[in-house]
């Protein structure tokens, strides 16, 4: 365990040695005060980022869980139904369906507020790949298991809630904690439709100094200091998991 913490923190000493020698050559008037001096933009772009990733994953996760189960239907309609969202939402560009959403849904139905409008294009946007994980945490189920609980008296619906799902959920959990972590950086396009996230503060303070280092390695520490702990999560689970079935 020593040699392994040990190990991390002599690459990481390296890393930030090396960044430090490659910023050093250049000729560029660094001033460190700019982020000090904005830190209040820095602060309240990291809480609407913040909020903007829990609010998202929450529905992108309902979404998902639920077009999961609509992928795996007896009804055609429905299976039908989740294919299209699956194959729309996954075969086109985020930073288009923000425009869609935000420019054209939003405005008909008259409703302007883009924090609101980005969190939920996030949501159907991560939910399409949840879909997909969902369905395929169902599928690696045993086909026996389903013949056996039906054999006991359970009905369709009986053996997916308490047979089929429970370990589906167990084995979906680390690939969609890394889609929680591609969801907080996906969120940095919001920026677009003037969500004053950390991307979009960075912008400003950039565009205000002209000190673009000094506005977005803050920027790319903060994005880190958010998606770190759900990697970190996202490993220990996977270890957890696969320990299980040893």
């Amino acid at each position: 365990m020593m040699y392994r913490v040990a190990v991390r923190l002599f690459l990481g000493a390296l890393v930030v040695a090396t960044l430090a020698l490659l910023l050093g050559i250049l000729e560029y008037p660094w001033n460190w005060r700019v982020p000090w001096q904005y830190r209040s933009l820095f602060v309240k772009g990291f809480v609407y980022t913040l909020w903007i990733s829990l609010g998202a994953i929450a529905m992108g996760f309902v979404i998902g869980v639920a077009g999961g189960l609509a992928r795996v239907s007896q009804n055609e309609i429905l299976r039908a139904l989740a294919s299209y969202y699956v194959e729309l939402f996954r075969g086109t560009p985020l930073l288009v369906q923000i425009y869609i959403f935000y420019f054209c849904l939003a405005t008909a139905v008259r409703y302007d507020n883009p924090l609101v409008i980005g969190m939920v294009t996030l949501a159907f946007f991560s939910g399409a790949y949840i879909t997909e994980m969902v369905r395929a945490g169902i599928e690696s189920i045993d086909p026996g298991q389903i013949e056996a609980a039906k054999s006991t008296g359970l009905n369709g619906r009986q053996t997916m809630r308490y047979v089929v799902f429970p370990q589906a959920f167990r084995r979906i959990i680390p690939p969609v904690t890394g889609q929680f972590v591609s969801l907080i950086k996906d969120s940095s396009l919001l920026s677009v439709i003037s969500v004053r996230e950390l991307t979009k503060a960075s912008e400003v303070i950039n565009a205000t100094t002209y000190k673009t280092f000094e506005a977005y390695l803050p920027l790319a520490l903060l994005y880190l200091a958010l998606t770190y702990p759900l990697s970190y999560l996202t490993r220990k689970l996977e270890q957890r998991l696969s320990n299980g079935k040893k």
